[in-house]
């Protein structure tokens, strides 16, 4: 009965997790570039009461008997599935269709960061930057720089960043792509931003449309890929596992009080 209590609080710490995570994925469902989370559980360890036991010449095998003890969080995934593609018409809303992030960081400094939210702006001096003023960096770990005269600005899918100035279509960069072994593995820290972690790998950096890289949507933003309905319903598988670790510790509640009461 002890055991059980113990049992059920390990499931209430689980799937307040899952709750948490399920509550953080449907407030970025509107994000740009936001990848969903995803929660997995594992038990905990088992009691061993009897061991196994190997057949001999006139009695067979016994299986093993072992009491669960709880449970305990496995991993929290990030889920690196595309979002959908919103058209904005903007040349500076950017989309990656495929493998690969966008660069951003100081002007050739060493602590970059990696996102797939490619809504960019020019500042006043014409370089491309993020929400925060981060520079869009190309393949060099350069910034890219607009000259404000000129009259057009382009980017194509294998992110060569074009102008028209003087009537002339001048060739001024092209936008960087990261890609990595293990996207998953990467660590979030916050504003749409991710970063390298030790079980990542390094960031492979390059053009896009090489190596495995996707190819860039200039004019569009890629959604978040939260899917609410299948998130209403972990919602409810959480809430209803939730309730069902609460009964345990009531029912296990109750027998103590039983086997307390005998004494009267």
């Amino acid at each position: 009965m002890i055991r059980s209590m113990y049992s059920g609080i390990s499931g209430l710490k689980n799937f307040q997790t899952k709750l948490d995570v399920i509550g953080n994925n449907i407030a970025n469902v509107n994000t740009y570039g936001f990848k969903k989370g995803r929660t997995v559980f594992k038990d905990l360890y088992s009691q061993t009461v009897a061991g196994a036991s190997a057949p001999g010449a006139v009695r067979g095998g016994v299986n093993p008997k072992q009491v669960g003890l709880g449970s305990q969080l496995a991993a929290i995934d990030t889920i690196h599935s595309g979002g959908s593609m919103q058209t904005t018409g903007n040349t500076l809303d950017l989309a990656i269709e495929g493998d690969g992030f966008f660069i951003v960081g100081e002007n050739g400094g060493t602590e970059n960061f990696y996102t797939r939210a490619g809504n960019f702006y020019l500042d006043e001096a014409g370089d491309i930057v993020d929400g925060d003023g981060r520079y869009l960096l190309d393949e060099g770990g350069a910034k890219i720089n607009v000259d404000l005269e000129a009259t057009s600005l382009s980017i194509g899918q294998d992110g060569a960043v074009n102008i028209v100035l003087n009537g002339v279509l001048t060739p001024i960069g092209n936008v960087g792509l990261a890609k990595f072994n293990n996207p998953g593995g990467l660590t979030k820290v916050g504003g749409n931003l991710y970063q390298e972690s030790a079980n990542s790998g390094a960031a492979s950096e390059g053009l896009p449309l090489a190596e495995g890289r996707g190819a860039i949507k200039s004019g569009s933003l890629e959604m978040s890929n939260v899917d609410l309905s299948e998130e209403f319903t972990e919602m409810i598988v959480a809430q209803r596992g939730f309730q069902a670790n609460t009964r345990i510790i009531t029912t296990s509640d109750e027998i103590l009080q039983e086997l307390v009461n005998l004494k009267r």
